[in-house]
C-alpha cells in the first residue's frame, strides 16, 4: 500500500511539473471565503473582516496538497469603496506556491437592497522549488516572483448573491532548463441565497463553478442550514474528474467570532489511501454595521 501511495503521488507531481499547471486552490468552506477568488466581495460585509483558512487535503498520502489562506478586508468610510489583503500558500510535496495580492472594490446601489460591486485584485504568486537534482537542470533550485492581477462583478442583498471573477487574468511561467511552470487562467462564477423554513432554521443552498484553461471544469454545490442564528452546517458535492462529498459545521462562538470544520471524502481513486480531507476556518469580525441598505443579518 504504502508503494502504491509513492506511486500515486510520483504521478501527481510529475504531471503538475510536465503539464506545468500553477491552479488556484478549491476549498469546500468556499462560501465563507468568497475575498480569495473574487475582489468585489472586498468591504461587503460592512465591517473589518479577518478570514483564516487551512486545508490538509488527502491526508496521509505522501506530500498531500496543504494550503493555509488569510484575508483580511473593510469598507472605507466612503462606504461604496473596499480595500482587502489576500494570502494563499499551497504546498504539494516539494513545491511551494505562494499569493500575495491586494483587494479593490467600488459599490454602486441598485436600489435599496441591492449592491453592485466592481473589484480589482493585484499582487504577486512566487513559485519555490529545491534542488532535486544537481545532475539535472531540469530538476534544479526555483524561486521566482510573477506579477498579476484580476477582476471580478458581485452582486447581493440580503437574501441572494452573485459573482463572476477571474482571480488571474495573466499567463505566468517559471522556467528552469526545460521546467515550464504556467499559472493557468481560471474563472468563477458563484451564487447562493437564504431561504427561512421557520422562525428559527434557514436554508442556503450555494453553488461554485471554476473554468480553468486545459484543465476540467469544476461544479461545487452545497445544501447549507443556519439554526438560531448560530450553527451552520451542511453538506457539498463536487463533481469533475475528482469528484468528492464534504459536510461542514460551523458555530458562531459570539457576535465578533466563528470557527468552522470541513470534512471531504473523495469518490475516486484515491478513496482507499487516504484518510480525506480536513479544513478548519476562523473568522473574526470587528466593527458595527452602518444603518441603512442591510437590515436583518448578513449571510453572505
Amino acid at each position: 500500500m504504502k508503494t502504491l501511495k509513492n506511486i500515486l503521488l510520483f504521478l501527481s507531481l510529475m504531471l503538475t511539473s510536465v503539464v506545468g499547471a500553477q491552479q488556484l486552490p478549491q476549498f469546500t468552506q468556499y462560501m465563507f471565503n468568497t475575498i480569495s477568488i473574487n475582489p468585489a466581495y472586498a468591504g461587503s460585509r460592512e465591517k473589518l473582516n479577518v478570514t483564516a483558512l487551512h486545508r490538509n487535503q488527502w491526508a496521509g498520502l505522501a506530500g498531500n496538497p496543504r494550503t493555509s489562506t488569510f484575508s483580511i478586508h473593510s469598507p472605507l468610510r466612503n462606504d461604496r469603496i473596499g480595500l482587502g489583503l489576500s494570502y494563499i500558500n499551497d504546498q504539494l510535496g516539494f513545491e511551494d506556491t505562494n499569493y500575495v495580492y491586494g483587494d479593490f472594490s467600488y459599490t454602486v446601489p441598485l436600489s435599496f437592497d441591492v449592491n453592485l460591486s466592481f473589484g480589482l485584485k493585484g499582487g504577486f504568486t512566487n513559485y519555490t522549488r529545491p534542488l532535486i537534482d544537481i545532475n539535472d537542470p531540469d530538476l534544479g533550485p526555483i524561486n521566482e516572483w510573477t506579477p498579476n492581477f484580476g477582476a471580478g462583478a458581485y452582486i447581493s442583498s440580503d437574501r441572494w448573491y452573485a459573482g463572476i471573477s477571474s482571480p488571474r487574468l495573466v499567463k505566468s511561467n517559471v522556467r528552469s532548463g526545460q521546467f515550464v511552470g504556467l499559472e493557468r487562467l481560471s474563472y468563477y462564477a458563484i451564487a447562493g441565497l437564504v431561504v427561512d423554513i421557520s422562525l428559527d432554521f434557514k436554508f442556503r443552498p450555494s453553488m461554485i463553478t471554476k473554468f480553468t484553461n486545459g484543465a476540467p471544469a469544476t461544479y461545487d454545490v452545497t445544501a447549507g442550514f443556519l439554526g438560531y442564528e448560530k450553527f451552520w452546517f451542511g453538506a457539498s458535492y463536487r463533481f469533475n474528474d475528482a469528484s468528492n462529498f464534504g459536510a461542514f459545521m460551523d458555530y458562531q462562538v459570539s457576535k465578533d467570532f466563528r470557527i468552522g470544520y470541513a470534512y471531504d471524502l473523495p469518490t475516486g481513486d484515491l478513496r482507499p489511501y487516504t484518510g480525506g480531507t480536513h479544513e478548519v476556518i476562523l473568522i473574526f469580525e470587528l466593527g458595527e454595521r452602518k444603518a441603512g441598505i442591510f437590515k436583518s443579518p448578513r449571510y453572505f
